[in-house]
């Protein structure tokens, strides 16, 4: 028995074998700037605990947050096609990093909220440059390997960063910030170092074979590309949804532990984070070995389907166990989402379209999740927890389905 598991071990490591070398990079850099992961874990509580806003309030301050950063996605796609992906990576995520250390040495109140609002406005304008840039690297043979890689490297470090984060965040916030800020600049130092641009590797012959003629470079505009791939609209609109449920992870789940917990709320969110990336970490591979050969859109409706369970369940939950168990099948829904995503937007993108085009999809489903907390911070006043939930859950059961129902449109057109 023990050599049947050891092979299958072997097999679930090795399909991470001859990635480019730059994708395992990536992966140490998205590992030490996750294991700085403190404010975003915590803006909830910090807007709440610290500065002393109530939810309501809170809620349309993180909506207003990702309003604001829609214009920089946008315009980090041109960028990002145009002059590269590394530069303006390095350029604007180092600018956010900067803006966090600087909210260390102010006081909680509101001079900081504001100041705190421009990090992640900035950092929007590298966010397409990501994607791209692991799309620039990689085909179809190995894309998903490569994404849930990063994501694992994500996870590795959020292990650990918002476990640290929730302990630090009662009597140490100045070094949430701080920390957060300098790990961040870390990670751009091992881009900056040992990666090269990849926007120069799109090459119209590499795109000849049938399996990459969709990521065939195009002229016109980025809309003129989405007209002829209305899949991608029609998929970034259901999982609009996914977002505005998944988003509840980092907003009503801290409030709803701070209201049954008091100050030992922030503490077990941060061990529900650290349980969170375990479990990324631990079956990642398994989920990309098991779904390899499985329709993409399939597989990603299942994960809605956890998601209608994992959070409706919270209608139901006062003891922490329970927590636990929704977070655990909320993760593996997370990670079947994860993988599968990035890699059938990637499959379907235009190489030379591809910073556009992973600033507009994000901007379309990221408004989910934009508003996401003031619409559940507003549900949240007026009918409390229980009632919340339950809507929550009933509208991932409907996206879920509509998920399902867009595999057989992507069949039809085939």
């Amino acid at each position: 028995m023990g050599g049947i598991y050891l092979g299958r071990d072997i097999k679930l490591i090795s399909q991470y074998k001859n990635l480019p070398k730059e994708v395992y990079v990536i992966f140490i850099s998205r590992m030490v700037n996750s294991i700085g992961s403190f404010v975003y874990p915590l803006l909830a509580l910090i807007l709440t605990k610290k500065i002393g806003m109530q939810k309501d309030e809170a809620g349309i301050f993180i909506t207003s947050i990702a309003l604001f950063t829609a214009p920089g996605m946008i315009i980090g796609g041109k960028l990002v096609d145009k002059i590269g992906r590394k530069l303006i990576l390095v350029i604007f995520q180092g600018l956010g990093a900067i803006i966090f250390i600087l909210c260390g040495f102010l006081k909680p109140g509101m001079t900081m909220a504001y100041i705190l609002m421009a990090a992640p406005i900035v950092s929007s304008v590298c966010s397409p440059a990501h994607d791209s840039m692991i799309a620039d690297l990689t085909t179809p043979s190995n894309r998903k390997q490569a994404y849930s890689l990063l994501y694992m490297g994500h996870n590795l470090g959020y292990c650990i960063g918002p476990f640290i984060g929730g302990l630090l965040f009662e009597n140490h916030l100045s070094i949430v910030f701080i920390g957060d800020g300098i790990t961040t600049l870390l990670s751009l130092i091992l881009i900056l170092i040992f990666v090269k641009e990849t926007k120069y590797r799109n090459d119209n012959e590499q795109f000849e074979n049938e399996e990459r003629v969709l990521e065939k470079n195009e002229e016109g505009s980025v809309f003129k590309v989405l007209s002829k791939r209305p899949i991608l609209l029609i998929y970034a609109f259901i999982l609009f949804f996914y977002q505005f449920a998944y988003t509840q992870w980092g907003f009503a789940i801290p409030m709803q532990l701070g209201d049954y917990y008091g100050n030992a709320g922030a503490r077990y969110y941060g061990m529900m984070g650290a349980f969170n990336g375990f479990i990324v970490i631990v079956l990642t591979p398994l989920a990309v070995r098991l779904t390899h050969k499985a329709e993409v859109l399939k597989v990603i409706s299942l994960g809605g389907l956890l998601y209608s369970i994992s959070l409706g369940m919270l209608a139901f939950v006062f003891k922490l166990q329970f927590f636990f168990l929704s977070i655990f099948i909320l993760t593996i829904g997370e990670i079947i989402i994860t993988i599968n995503s990035s890699t059938f937007v990637a499959n379907n993108t235009p190489a030379s379209h591809r910073g556009r085009i992973n600033g507009i999809l994000p901007l379309i489903y990221g408004a989910g999740g934009a508003v996401g907390p003031a619409v559940m911070g507003t549900w949240l006043k007026n009918y409390g927890y229980t009632t919340s939930w339950i809507i929550i859950g009933i509208i991932m059961l409907f996206a879920s389905a509509f998920m399902r129902m867009l595999t057989k449109f992507k069949n039809r057109k085939e």
